[in-house]
């Protein structure tokens, strides 16, 4: 199948790449001409494991190539998805301008039917705007070309993106006519030979879908901080309330680790989005708002601890900090709690010297020239004339550290674990100072 996809983010490139492995003839469109140049150069302009790989695989296979001529990506796939971002307007709003362009581009260029796939995260009601697009360029045009407007949310995880895509869970598919149900099963049924994963239901329903299902998750993430806190004041350990009710079928294992709060480009933007869609429709969203404000304060969580410690004037103290990144497998930043972290510790006089496996390069976009933010090449070397470790993000490198060495190179023998990665019995017994999140 001939396939268009409109953007070359997380989203875009990989469901590109992804659909192009099965043996598409996928071209990618994006108006930012050094993204089209860092592809046909051979490189990809995000991390994301494993990705880089199925790309050059198929550009070498003729399968996947990249443009930013607008007319040449909408002439070519009978299947258009939409798949560019959309940011938060300062209400909270999804932001839906860079969609209907490029649902005008292609009601001004195509040639022949068309379904117009949202893969985009875009809120209820898209579905109506992206098809009233197109048909107002058609009437422009004098044209009665026929085209379906769908909506197929992604659930992708950044870090595991091209696993989630290959191997999906579900496959979501809002559609109103049979025509376009039909094509997108053709178009995803190498994707699921050893059962149905595909579900059809309307466009809005789908579109909420998305919504629905990271607001849920970041639900969970402000839930198990909110008691973590709780278990703190209490004397309770929070690891071990996770084993006690994540071993509830009902309740399940995913997604209750207590921490330093949810970032990334989806849950924060999505919740605020879903927030702002019930306001305009004259339902305040309770349950959501508290999940967004317990999260704004669990991200200053462990700077507090550090200002428990050491006091509020930090002026003199020097603090190595490991991650940078929302989540581990990416170099995201987003709404990072590294962001308020690092933030809080330089706005209190304090030094930083940070390490982080793939994010060094974006900290230092966001960031810029500090003298009092540093960047280490290794771990351990972050750790130098150190008055303490604090952990932001739980990279796998990060999880069997040399804790003898650890504590010979920190002034003081302190750690402030926001992924509560360590056993606090075990750092005792190394005669480490330790602070968890909700740790006895």
């Amino acid at each position: 199948m001939k396939v268009t996809v409109v953007g070359t983010g997380y989203v875009g490139l990989v469901s590109g790449a992804c659909l192009a492995d099965v043996g598409n003839d996928v071209l990618c469109l994006d108006v930012d001409p050094d993204k089209i140049r860092i592809l046909e150069e051979g490189g990809i302009p995000i991390h994301e494991p494993g990705l880089l790989d199925v790309v050059r695989r198929n550009v070498a296979a003729g399968r996947l190539s990249f443009t930013t001529d607008v007319e040449r990506a909408a002439r070519h796939g009978v299947i258009q998805f939409i798949a560019v971002g959309t940011p938060p307007d300062e209400d909270g709003s999804a932001d839906l301008q860079y969609v209907l362009a490029a649902a005008r581009n292609i009601g001004r260029h195509m040639d022949g039917y068309r379904v117009i796939v949202d893969k985009s995260t875009v809120p209820v009601g898209t579905g109506d705007k992206v098809r009233a697009a197109v048909a107002e360029e058609l009437v422009v045009r004098g044209s009665t070309l026929a085209y379906s407007v769908v909506s197929n949310p992604e659930f992708l995880k950044e870090g595991a993106a091209v696993e989630d895509f290959m191997r999906p869970d579900r496959i979501i598919v809002g559609a109103d006519d049979e025509r376009a149900v039909e094509l997108m099963r053709q178009l995803y049924g190498p994707f699921q030979r050893n059962h149905e994963k595909l579900l059809v239901m309307d466009v809005r329903s789908a579109e909420l879908t998305k919504y629905a299902a990271n607001a849920m998750l970041a639900t969970r993430i402000s839930f198990m901080n909110e008691l973590a806190n709780l278990a703190e004041t209490l004397g309770a350990d929070i690891e071990l309330v996770r084993q006690g009710i994540g071993s509830d079928p009902r309740i399940g294992w995913h997604f209750l680790y207590a921490g330093c709060g949810y970032g990334g480009s989806c849950f924060p933007k999505d919740v605020k989005a879903l927030v702002r869609t019930g306001a305009e429709h004259g339902h305040d969203l309770l349950l959501l708002n508290a999940v967004e404000a317990v999260n704004d304060a669990q991200k200053l969580r462990l700077v507090d601890k550090v200002v428990s410690r050491f006091g509020e004037n930090l002026a003199g103290r020097r603090f190595a900090v490991w991650g940078l990144a929302f989540k581990p497998n990416t170099d995201d930043m987003r709404e990072a709690p590294s962001r308020v972290v690092l933030g809080e510790l330089l706005g209190r006089g304090a030094s930083v010297c940070v390490y982080d496996p793939v994010a060094m390069d974006e900290a230092r976009r966001i960031f810029g020239v500090d003298a009092r933010l540093s960047y280490a090449e290794r771990p351990m070397d972050a750790l130098e004339a150190a008055d303490a470790l604090v952990i932001v993000t739980e990279w796998k490198e990060f999880r069997s550290p040399d804790f003898e060495r650890i504590r010979a190179l920190l002034k003081q023998p302190v750690i402030f674990d926001g992924r509560n990665m360590y056993d606090p019995a075990v750092l005792r017994s190394e005669g480490i100072e330790y602070f968890g999140m909700g740790r006895r």
